[in-house]
């Protein structure tokens, strides 16, 4: 029988859940909070602005999905060993983490300041829209390292347990986001009017601002540093999380490769559509952002029981995280129903707009529940180190159900509302195959730890 270490002090059952949930979902919050006010900002400036920011923030998160799906490794690694009671180990990997994580991110910035013309117009827009978005891009590309930076270390913390301080870096960065990205957008307080690429310095900015902070947090505090030298390379550490994190990684790449092809068809239907479609997405993000604390508290908690020896124990927090998950996505998928209007009118005035953009939300918002499984299940099974069955989803859940019946209808004419409602089937197959995989357990010799020399 393997030994459970008697002395551990891991959070358990579902008030362990959501000790950890509570501060990511906060930190979330601010983020989507922070979105929105980017797409109040400029919604002044016309459609056209309002489509750059959208597709800004769609191309970025395209490297950060990617940065989540090898830090999903870290979690599992860092969590494992922690929970082993390896301290050294555990914080080594976030070093290592640093650096591929920056090299990743580097590369990208590159290809998207070069590239950034072709690769909207690829994802349809024309005109004004596609010259104003590609500079928004050049504009924001030369930040993204800062990015990495910044949630690889936070991403640390959290993997051990540690989810204050991410909140406070998040809190300080977010005020400084909004602050910049007000005052450069419009030129208050006696700053440059950039306009629309003002937003996109802004966010800069706050990227720069939370990197420093984390790395600064992370550099003196020698719990957690003292093992961890930044510039000491090794390539087994490396190794080992490009190993557990590349399938999530590569999940969150075809993942965004979705999204962005669903985005691409909504855009045949015009600006209104396309506008009405990126404006949702950011209000469901507050959605989202529940799911992932919920997503990130379960991958922690199960990476560091695991390392404990007490499956058990990690399957029970796992489904705590499920309860819980559903139970507040469900909350906030109603209130969103029934305030669409007023949420959306809020943030632009334009009636074609406001009209999709509601419809969109309405099918999101009764959604919710089965998003939620997906969050809290996929988040468990990549803390206990199994990264493929999320990536096999993915693939068959978004690829051929969401994408393949969206061009079907596209082929056929169909009205954008069919379009929105592909989504159904995708998170309704998606949520019943999170479930079947979990409670097949497979997932509990999935990750054998590897000593690095």
């Amino acid at each position: 029988m393997e030994t459970i270490y008697e002395d551990s002090d891991i959070p358990k059952g579902s008030s362990g859940v959501w000790t950890l949930a509570w501060p990511t979902i906060i930190t979330n919050l601010l983020f989507a909070t922070s979105s929105i006010i980017g797409i109040k900002v400029v919604g002044s400036l016309g459609q056209d602005a309002v489509a750059a920011t959208i597709t800004g923030g769609r191309i970025s998160f395209i490297l950060q999905a990617i940065l989540m799906g090898v830090l999903f490794g870290t979690t599992a690694l860092m969590a494992r060993y922690w929970g082993a009671k390896d301290y050294a180990e555990s914080s080594k990997h976030l070093s290592s983490t640093i650096q591929l994580t920056v090299a990743i991110s580097i590369v990208f910035s590159i290809f998207l300041y070069f590239y950034s013309y072709p690769l909207v117009a690829f994802l349809g827009l024309k005109g004004d829209a596609l010259s104003i978005s590609a500079l928004y891009l050049q504009y924001l590309s030369p930040f993204l390292p800062f990015l990495a930076i910044g949630l690889s270390i936070t991403t640390g913390f959290r993997s051990i347990g540690d989810v204050k301080i991410p909140l406070i870096i998040s809190i300080v960065m977010n005020i400084v986001g909004v602050f910049f990205m007000i005052n450069l957008t419009h030129g208050y307080l006696g700053f440059k009017n950039y306009g629309v690429y003002g937003a996109a310095i802004g966010n800069g900015i706050a990227l720069v601002s939370g990197a420093l902070m984390s790395f600064l947090v992370w550099y003196f505090n020698k719990a957690k540093s003292k093992y961890s030298p930044l510039f000491t390379f090794d390539l087994t550490r490396i190794k080992n999380i490009f190993e557990v994190g590349m399938p999530a990684a590569l999940e969150q790449f075809i993942f965004q490769i979705g999204i962005n092809a669903f985005l691409i068809i909504v855009a045949q239907y015009g600006t209104a559509a396309y506008a009405a479609y990126g404006i949702g997405i950011q209000i469901l993000a507050f959605s989202f952002v529940i799911g992932f604390g919920f997503s990130m508290a379960g991958a922690s908690l199960v990476g560091q029981h695991m390392g404990n020896k007490d499956n058990d124990q990690a399957q029970r927090s796992a489904w705590s995280g499920m309860r819980l998950s559903i139970i507040f996505m469900s909350v906030f998928g109603i209130f969103i129903i029934f305030f669409a209007e007023q949420i959306v009118g809020f943030l632009i005035n334009d009636k074609d707009v406001i009209r999709l953009t509601v419809i969109f939300i309405w099918i999101m918002g009764s959604l919710q529940p089965l998003m939620a499984v997906e969050f809290s299940l996929g988040g468990a099974l990549r803390g206990a180190g199994d990264t493929k069955s999320p990536l096999f989803i993915t693939l068959i859940c978004l690829l051929l159900i969401r994408v393949l019946i969206a061009l079907i209808l596209l082929y056929l004419n169909a009205r954008i509302e069919l379009i929105f409602l592909t989504l159904v089937a995708d998170y309704s197959v998606k949520a019943f195959l999170y479930i079947r995989t979990f409670r097949l357990g497979k997932w509990k010799d999935s990750l054998q730890l590897k000593e690095a020399h």
